[in-house]
């Protein structure tokens, strides 16, 4: 037998003509094809379809009531296929997007949102989640991520750079005073330490071409923005991005230590995961959304 929705297919087409001929010619196969498939069904249901005489066939009682089911059912299919189609090809469905704290994060997403009000059946899952939220177990379709090197299981668009810089507040140099170098700091100072998942460790102080392992860490995070507000709080020295930082600096809540010192450069990247087939509403927003960062951040 064909497939059952194939055969499905047949069935309604004969019950709707009652002529095995005509309805052959609808589905352009040949009469003894819709014979041989109904004889089938008929089989695996184990009841009659169709009376048959000489001049006509008559759809049986079970035969009236199976065809509403199969009919209602072929229904369904086509509305779960053309489901698919619609997400793709008219901007519907879901675009699932993460990222860290950001400035100009309310203009950006204004922006994003702006752009895609010609798409009403367009739904943005917006997360600001510290945590990077796993591509494949939690479906993002995209994200922006602040990092010493992109990921390279990602497709990576490049937005900017921006310089890390070890910042305190002036409450804590007033409590802990204000350390000579940078090996002063790692040893003796209260300090924060931002989580790398790949490791399992914390990622050392980088500034001037080396790094320093910090001997006294009072907040471990996966998030920048903790390190921020630690710094702010006078509880540590922290290593932040210059775009994060730059507020608190000109309001001299934060103050840079070591600014003679060349800091390390991290990068801010959008991305999204190797896919075989990525709807199109996903790749929309991408270019989207690159445009607006590299307009807000660059």
């Amino acid at each position: 037998m064909l497939n059952k929705l194939d055969a499905l297919k047949y069935f309604c087409t004969a019950a709707e003509t009652l002529n095995f001929r005509a309805a052959a010619e609808q589905l352009a196969v040949t009469p003894p094809v819709i014979s041989r498939t109904v004889a089938e069904l008929e089989d695996e249901l184990g009841e009659q379809l169709f009376r048959r005489s000489t001049r006509t066939i008559k759809l049986t009682s079970f035969g009236e009531q199976f065809y509403l089911h199969a009919k209602q059912l072929l229904a369904d299919s086509e509305r779960l296929f053309q489901l698919g189609k619609k997400q793709t090809d008219d901007m519907a469905g879901m675009v699932r997007i993460t990222l860290p704290e950001l400035p100009n994060q309310t203009a950006i997403l204004r922006d994003l949102l702006t752009i895609l009000r010609p798409y009403p059946e367009l739904t943005i899952d917006w997360r600001v989640d510290v945590s990077k939220l796993n591509a494949v177990e939690h479906r993002i379709d995209m994200g922006i991520r602040i990092g010493r090197e992109p990921d390279p299981n990602f497709i990576i668009k490049p937005i900017t750079t921006s310089g890390s810089l070890l910042v305190a507040s002036p409450d804590y140099l007033a409590e802990f005073g204000t350390p000579k170098d940078l090996t002063d700091l790692a040893k003796n100072f209260p300090v924060s330490g931002l989580f790398n998942p790949h490791t399992g460790r914390i990622w050392d102080l980088q500034a001037d071409g080396q790094s320093y392992t910090p001997l006294k860490i009072n907040l471990i995070t996966d998030d920048h923005a903790a390190e921020l507000a630690s710094a702010l709080a006078g509880r540590t020295v922290s290593q932040i991005s210059d775009l994060l930082c730059a507020p608190y600096l000109a309001s001299g809540e934060l103050v840079e230590l070591f600014p003679e010192l060349p800091q390390e450069c991290w990068q801010i990247y959008l991305y999204r995961p190797y896919l075989a087939n990525t709807p199109k509403r996903v790749l929309k927003v991408f270019g989207i959304l690159e445009g607006i960062l590299r307009a807000k951040l660059s």
